[in-house]
């Protein structure tokens, strides 16, 4: 028998497609009129199907998230899902994201402020010559020492 072991290529699967159908044929006069009938039923139903398996795919946008191990992807839908509040919904991740980095900053210059009040108000009322502030020793000991007394 001479028959190819891995088809790669259409014609390939084209031959070795005539070569099974002549063996399949050399005993079909043989067969009783009813297993014929099915037969010939069957292989109208195989070409059929395989008509449409050869049409062109129609391309739709995906309306869900396929996961791939550790990446997914994401589709936006079709026009079913096209309107105002889908894109609202798609951007209110975006929203709270720059709201929270916004706060997130006002706090921190809020603190750094605090910090340089609390450090002006202690210098401001204490009683201290003024040659002490322009020593830079006393600067580094209000900012690590002064918390200690």
């Amino acid at each position: 028998m001479n028959t190819i072991a891995n088809p790669h290529t259409e014609q390939d699967f084209d031959r070795v497609a005539h070569r099974i159908t002549a063996r399949l044929s050399n005993g079909l006069d043989d067969l009783p009129y009813d297993i014929s009938e099915r037969l010939r039923a069957s292989r109208v139903q195989a070409l059929a199907k395989r008509k449409i398996t050869q049409t062109a795919p129609v391309r739709k946008t995906a309306t869900s998230i396929l996961h791939n191990g550790a990446t997914a992807v994401m589709g936006r839908g079709g026009k079913e899902s096209a309107g105002w509040w889908n894109v609202l919904v798609s951007a209110l991740p975006v929203l709270l994201l720059a709201v929270g980095l916004v706060t997130i900053n006002i706090a921190q210059d809020e603190d750094g402020f605090n910090e340089v009040a609390e450090l002006d108000a202690a210098l401001l009322t204490d009683d201290l010559p003024p040659e002490a502030y322009a020593d830079p020793g006393f600067v580094q000991f209000l900012k690590t020492g002064a918390q200690d007394f």
